[in-house]
C-alpha cells in the first residue's frame, strides 16, 4: 500500500487521461510524474513507495515527446486540471540543459578571448 501525497490524482480525474497513457501501474506511475513536477525533486528521490525511478522516467520520457496538439503528458495535464500544461518537466529540462550549454559557451568564448 502505497503513501498518498498532495501531489496525487484523484481516481476520477483520472479515469479522463487512462486511454492517454496506455502503460502498466499507470496511475501509479502518473501520480509519480506529477510529484515529481510538483516538488522538483531527482528521480531517485522518489519516495519509495512509487514506482522505480527508472520505471516513472521511462514513461515521463515517452510521454513527454513532442507531437503534433502537444506531448501526451501535456494533454494528459491539461485534461486532468491538476497542473497547467504551459511548461512541463521535459521542457524545464531543456531550457537546463540549453542554459548549462549557454553558460559553457560564454566560459569557453571569454578564455580565448583572454589568450
Amino acid at each position: 500500500m502505497r503513501h498518498t501525497y498532495p501531489s496525487d490524482l484523484r481516481r476520477e480525474p483520472f479515469e479522463h487521461i487512462r486511454g492517454l497513457l496506455e502503460s502498466g501501474r499507470k496511475k501509479d506511475v502518473f501520480c509519480a510524474v506529477l510529484y515529481l513536477l510538483r516538488t522538483g525533486c531527482q528521480w531517485r528521490a522518489l519516495p519509495s513507495d512509487a514506482p522505480k525511478w527508472r520505471t516513472v522516467h521511462h514513461s515521463f520520457t515517452i510521454w513527454s515527446e513532442p507531437r503534433e496538439g502537444g506531448s501526451l503528458l501535456e494533454q494528459a495535464l491539461k485534461k486532468s486540471g491538476e497542473r497547467s500544461p504551459q511548461k512541463t518537466g521535459a521542457q524545464c529540462q531543456s531550457h537546463a540543459v540549453n542554459r548549462g550549454r549557454t553558460k559553457r559557451q560564454e566560459r569557453r568564448h571569454r578564455r580565448t578571448q583572454r589568450l
